[in-house]
């Protein structure tokens, strides 16, 4: 296979982030293991962190579609790599998807009989969120009220923020960057923050294989529907479109604005 090690690296990297990321999901819904938000996102940071250490050396540890385009339209990544990065982040997410459900189908089936709830009726996003994504977040309370352009463009603007930060922390032409083997736990860092602030609204996707291959598992596992609530393809738009609209943004503006004032500054960057 063409790009064996950028496979495998994507594909585990993706598989660690989505395991842990949903996996915090999972024990918050079902078991009320985690309190509050802060501590969700603080475990979507670790694994993220995690994740990246664990396969960086192998693919540079893209683990997001979002950040594999950005990269390709910044002329970080030749074109012909991205399929096979592209493939590998879905099937890493999926395999993610699979294994959470075998580990806590059980737990599953008990929490929607114990509160009513029929797997593939509408209310049963209460479960369906532990694979994919929806607005207003499920658990935000009735304050959140979410509109479908509003959840487009805080997908996006998350988005954008994450690529963006992550150009500032790898890229040599920054000075201020961290020192290499550190960068991993401030991408980390930034998924958390960004999670904090924008997963009240729309759970804070910012990653189209995150989202779309577990909320396709949901789908085959019973959810059907449930799982695409959104009459105006929702799921595709704002989870899928925006966060690569937003990676792309990210890019341009760096490579074309950023990057140059940084190189003017200093006639010893990298």
């Amino acid at each position: 296979m063409r790009y064996k090690r950028e496979f495998v690296g994507e594909f585990l990297g993706t598989f660690l982030l989505v395991l842990f990321g949903c996996g915090a999901v999972a024990v918050t819904v079902l078991f009320a293991a985690l309190q509050g938000l802060l501590q969700v996102a603080v475990v979507w940071g670790m694994g993220v962190t995690l994740a990246i250490y664990a396969t960086r050396h192998l693919s540079c540890a893209h683990l997001n579609p979002a950040v594999s385009v950005a990269m390709v339209v910044g002329k970080r990544m030749l074109p012909d790599r991205l399929p096979t990065y592209l493939i590998a982040q879905f099937l890493g997410a999926l395999l993610a998807a699979c294994v959470l459900y075998a580990l806590f189908s059980g737990s599953l089936n008990a929490y929607e009989a114990q509160h009513g709830i029929e797997r593939g009726a509408p209310d049963s996003i209460k479960t369906a969120m532990i694979f994919g994504e929806f607005y207003p977040n499920p658990g935000a309370g009735p304050a959140a009220e979410v509109s479908y352009f509003n959840a487009f463009v805080a997908e996006a603007i998350g988005t954008f923020i994450l690529v963006l930060l992550i150009f500032f922390l790898t890229e040599g032409c920054n000075v201020g960057r961290p020192e290499d083997h550190l960068a991993p736990l401030f991408v980390g860092s930034t998924v958390t923050a960004i999670i904090c602030v924008i997963a009240p609204l729309t759970q804070a996707g910012l990653n189209p294989a995150r989202d779309l291959s577990p909320r396709l598992f949901a789908w085959a596992a019973g959810w059907g529907s449930a799982a695409f609530p959104d009459e105006h393809y929702g799921f595709l738009v704002i989870y899928v479109l925006a966060p690569l609209l937003g990676g792309v943004l990210a890019s341009l503006v760096f490579v074309r604005l950023l990057e140059p004032l940084m190189k003017g500054k200093s006639d010893n960057c990298c």
